[in-house]
């Protein structure tokens, strides 16, 4: 197992991150050194109410495959700063990304570097590879929020609201008995003192209107992607996973392979805290060990 060092990291517009590392708690185990390869570094984006620190086994287990693993806290979220489920501006979230990536790139400029986003860490890391903010390696989306399936109401209150209060906070709707099948799962995300409800106005814009965006790119992809969703899946929809992924496929200007999909049906959205993770750890490993 590893151990979590959290460091704080400061935004370019003076906001402070809490910046995530793992480290073996044996130090013979520790890459780069006692012949230990570094095949890359993974940067882990969080998903809508969550924190990195939920993540210790899925790092524990890329840093036993022989790569660094590095997260952070989405502000608004966990231990960075900002108010819960609130954004300054709308592009903080991949303004934010940009800065941890430049930072781990200073770190690591020879390294492969790999996103891996689950749910609107999905969606922000391939936000910020549609737009090409930075150029990255690889790229793992986890039950992306390609189309958090918003209601009629829902859209309206954006539409109507977003541009005057676009700070008002609303409960964000995750019903935290679909996000794993495991009911010791759901009972310490229910019990996480750092796991929140909130959502803004404005948050839930850009959640909105990036989605569709990156549909719109998935038939000129170029980035190598690995897109991991649950069939049963009940806090995104996972017909819009199947449609990128289709669109990825049948498109002559995407190379063959650039995207490669599973769809676990039966899964529910937390892949990685299903009964079955094992599987879904074996999907992600065979697609890590073809590429790095």
């Amino acid at each position: 197992m590893c151990v979590r060092v959290m460091t704080p990291l400061t935004a370019s517009d003076g906001e402070n991150l809490a910046f995530y590392n793992w480290q073996p708690e044996d130090s013979s185990q520790q890459l780069g050194s006692a012949g230990l390869q570094i095949r890359g570094v993974v940067l882990i984006v969080h998903g809508l109410g969550e924190y990195a620190g939920r993540y210790d086994h899925v790092a524990s287990t890329l840093h036993g495959w022989g790569f660094e693993v590095r997260a952070y806290d989405q502000r608004g979220h966990g231990e960075s700063g900002g108010k819960a489920g609130t954004l300054p501006s709308n592009t903080a979230l991949l303004d934010d990304l940009a800065d941890v990536v430049d930072d781990i790139r200073q770190q690591y400029p020879q390294q492969p570097l790999i996103l891996l986003g689950h749910s609107m860490g999905g969606l922000v890391a391939a936000r910020f590879v549609s737009l090409g903010i930075r150029p990255m390696d690889g790229l793992v989306m986890s039950s992306p929020a390609l189309d958090a399936g918003l209601g009629p109401f829902q859209r309206w209150l954006l539409r109507v609201l977003h541009g005057v209060l676009p700070d008002l906070r609303l409960r964000n709707g995750l019903n935290a008995n679909f996000i794993s099948r495991d009911p010791q799962a759901v009972k310490a995300y229910l019990k996480d003192r750092l796991v929140h409800n909130k959502i803004s106005l404005r948050l839930g814009q850009f959640i909105a209107a990036a989605g569709p965006c990156v549909m719109a790119a998935a038939a000129h992809w170029r980035t190598p992607t690995l897109l991991l969703y649950a069939g049963a899946d009940r806090l995104v929809n996972p017909a819009r996973s199947d449609e990128f992924a289709s669109l990825a496929a049948t498109s002559t200007a995407v190379k063959p392979g650039t995207v490669t999909a599973k769809r676990f049906d039966g899964y529910y959205h937390e892949l990685f805290n299903e009964p079955e993770a094992g599987q879904v750890f074996e999907s992600l490993k065979s697609w890590l060990d073809a590429r790095f």
